[in-house]
């Protein structure tokens, strides 16, 4: 679905509460300003419910926000600000929570009427938040790579690859704006908030004060349970990401790594030397004056245009683990027949010591003993100890979160119990290294190989920490959070397909 689409079905919606209204017979103060409480309400309560299917994908959004406003600050008069946004990070889910919350509860205050003065206020604050972000969002599109954001000489023509965020997330992973899109929108959604402040007068009202009082308070307290539900006891019910069940991942890579391969090159962005601006030169006549009109004296190539893929790339594309020694295994991973369970760690909480270990270094002496076996003679290396040394050296102790080296004990056991059953385990771990995953291994008595992973991409495939994925070859066939998972429904799973 397109913004176009949604705001022509939002409109709709607003006609419908606009002629039950009008049905019912319903004081309205002016016609125009209850539509417009009508759209912005209707549009609210649903940008709202499609991100509180998800509340871990606004909050992943919100943590690489608050990253980049970390960096943005950190180097400019405004480098006390920094330091905020790490904390910011780590309360992420609970302001992703929150803000959910206030758009739906909102909408549903505008579709009401309740508390005028108060309602116009917030929806325009919240307004003005929503464009700060995606104005940042578009605005970094002008910023080259390894400039700071407040560095304004150094801006150049927009190029979208230059976005330090390249998605808003306002309406989570239903539908996927383009920033700048996503700014004019915000920016637009500002004409009527100013309404509402002028003429909050005008605006209708449904019920009477306290019956308006029970009404958020019930709403925000169901909201609150069913966001939770979502992440903290179950998987989100609808799933918007790409690696949905039913997807056969292996066929949608290929798909998109063919239609990535057949992207052309159709222009070249060109930085006069002399005077900094940038052009835009079709492919061909680049090629045809590279050694006179577009000599590398007086332009310099500061990126290229390309044809668009003729299927959109998703995350699937992203799809990808590597062993120790650099060896992408994804590609095996996806290809092999055969039931198979993924188990994924996004993060993995854990903390280090130093700890001094006692290591014997032991000499060794070699000598030639010949040996006499009837009419031959041959001859044998014997090695002896000549001296054992004892020497300490210090080894990094990994310490790991109680409570997850516990989900993954029964993930093990689980593991285990499957294998006998012809299905393979593997795991994948998001930001850990190889020293670190050779210790967990071991404390969780892995009986399974475990690979490191990119962490955004594991967050993707699933919103859990441990999560479950049942394969069948490159298809995924079942996903489960840590918290609703069982043998019975794995086994179920497996013997299904």
């Amino acid at each position: 679905m397109s913004l176009g689409q949604l705001v022509l079905y939002i409109g709709i919606v607003a006609l419908v509460f606009m002629g039950i209204h009008l049905a019912i017979g319903k004081k309205m103060p002016a016609k125009w300003m209850s539509f417009l409480q009508y759209f912005t309400g209707s549009l609210f309560v649903f940008s709202g419910w499609v991100k509180a299917i998800d509340p871990l994908g606004t909050a992943y959004k919100m943590e690489q926000y608050f990253a980049e406003f970390e960096i943005t600050f950190q180097d400019t008069w405004l480098s006390f600000i920094a330091p905020v946004f790490p904390w910011f990070s780590e309360l992420s889910i609970a302001f992703s929570v929150f803000m959910i919350i206030l758009e739906i509860v909102l909408g549903f205050m505008l579709l009401i009427g309740a508390f005028k003065r108060f309602t116009s206020w917030v929806f325009f604050l919240m307004i003005l938040f929503f464009t700060f972000l995606t104005g940042f969002t578009f605005l970094t599109g002008y910023v080259p790579g390894g400039e700071n954001f407040f560095n304004f000489s150094a801006w150049q023509s927009y190029d979208p690859n230059n976005m330090r965020v390249t998605d808003c997330g306002c309406f989570g992973d239903f539908i996927k704006l383009e920033p700048k899109v996503s700014f004019f929108k915000d920016v637009f959604l500002l004409i009527p908030a100013l309404l509402f402040l002028v003429f909050h007068e005008k605006m209708h009202s449904w019920l009477e004060s306290k019956q308006q009082l029970m009404g958020i308070g019930v709403l925000a307290f169901l909201l609150l349970v069913y966001s939770m539900s979502n992440y903290v006891w179950d998987l989100p019910h609808i799933d918007f990401r790409p690696f949905k069940e039913g997807v056969n991942v292996a066929e949608r890579k290929a798909i998109e790594s063919e239609s990535m391969a057949n992207v052309q090159v159709t222009a070249f962005m060109l930085e006069d030397l002399t005077t900094g601006e940038l052009i835009e030169v079709p492919y061909n006549e680049y090629l045809a004056g590279i050694s006179e009109k577009y000599s590398k004296d007086k332009y310099k190539v500061q990126g290229q245009v390309t044809s668009k893929p003729e299927v959109e790339p998703t995350k699937i594309s992203d799809f990808s683990f590597m062993d120790q020694e650099g060896n992408d295994i994804s590609a095996d991973f996806l290809t092999e027949s055969g039931k198979k369970l993924l188990l994924v760690g996004h993060k993995v909480p854990y903390t280090t010591k130093m700890t001094e270990v006692i290591v014997f270094d032991t000499l060794y002496s070699v000598d030639t003993v010949f040996v006499e076996q009837g009419d031959s003679t041959s001859y044998e290396l014997v090695k002896k100890i000549e001296d054992v040394q004892e020497r300490t050296e210090e080894k990094t102790e990994y310490i790991f979160k109680p409570s997850f080296l516990e989900k993954w004990r029964e993930a093990a056991v689980t593991a285990k119990n499957l294998s006998d059953q012809g299905v393979e385990t593997l795991a994948l771990l998001g930001g850990v290294g190889s020293e670190a995953i050779e210790a967990f291994a071991k404390q969780i008595g892995a009986t399974f190989s475990i690979y490191d992973a990119d962490d955004i991409l594991l967050k993707t495939i699933v919103r859990s920490n441990p999560g479950y994925v049942a394969w069948d070859g490159g298809e995924i066939i079942g996903k489960w959070h840590y918290r609703k998972v069982s043998d019975e429904k794995l086994q179920e799973a497996f013997q299904t397909k």
